[in-house]
């Protein structure tokens, strides 16, 4: 696979998980952070050991301005963006009458807003290049859900899902986009869910455990790839059954 592979949130998680799949398939990815670099130069290290290349470049998803920069940035390194994974997202698991408006409104900034923003700028790219695959990290959360407690996060991912469908159309026939929806994914932003619930969660999977962010990567790595290619416009849904 020589291809490059623009990962938003990709310092950890779900993000690494899909960094290192594509670098073992000998893509050039680009380890987006906003925070963690730390962590993000750690994962460009071991991409190089794979043997691929790799570059850590930070941006909050929710800026256009450093968004519009990332983008150039990518393209000035490896000439192009043949893949864009939106993968960055945040969650605040606070009782709704305790949610507050800021927590909102940068719930659905980096989950939608970021999404959007990546999305419109790396199209451009692909645009002039006649090719592209786009594919959205969604959630179950956001295509049935009864917690209020994520009610911001949930409808976030909502929104993602529509962007998907609505984006198809327009993006064909020289760009692809589709989305992954997870379900509950043993990653840090569920580490620290008490142990009981975690416990009855399982219970209502039909594997018995929560995924791994690997399994999240190969579906990723699937839909990226040519064996996806009348393929656009879905939402994959991989929850291990959830009932």
């Amino acid at each position: 696979m020589s291809k490059v592979v623009l990962i938003t949130g990709a310092s950890r998680g779900i993000g690494k998980a899909i960094a290192l799949k594509f670098a073992e398939k000998g893509a050039k990815v680009i380890v987006n952070y906003v925070n963690s670099k730390k962590e993000a130069e750690e994962v460009v290290k071991k991409i190089e050991e794979i043997g691929s290349e790799a570059i850590a470049i930070k941006c909050d998803v929710s800026k256009e301005d450093e968004v519009k920069k990332m983008v150039k940035e990518s393209v000035d390194k490896f000439g192009k963006i043949d893949v864009l994974v939106n993968n960055a997202g945040i969650v605040f698991d606070v009782p709704f009458k305790d949610k507050t408006v800021d927590q909102w409104k940068r719930t659905l900034d980096v989950n939608f807003l970021g999404t959007f923003l990546c999305t419109k700028y790396v199209i451009e790219e692909m645009s002039k290049q006649k090719s592209g695959n786009i594919i959205n990290i969604s959630s179950t959360n956001g295509i049935d859900t009864y917690n209020s407690e994520s009610v911001d996060y949930d409808a976030s991912k909502a929104g993602v899902n529509i962007l998907t469908k609505c984006l198809a159309k327009e993006l064909a026939p020289n760009i692809r986009i589709n989305c992954v929806a997870p379900g509950w994914i043993d990653t840090d932003i569920n580490k620290d869910l008490p142990k009981d619930y975690i416990e009855e969660e399982k219970k209502r999977i039909c594997l018995k455990r929560f995924g791994k962010p690997e399994e999240i990567a190969n579906v990723v790595l699937f839909l990226a790839s040519d064996e996806s290619s009348f393929m656009t416009g879905s939402i994959v849904v991989v929850d291990g059954g959830y009932d």
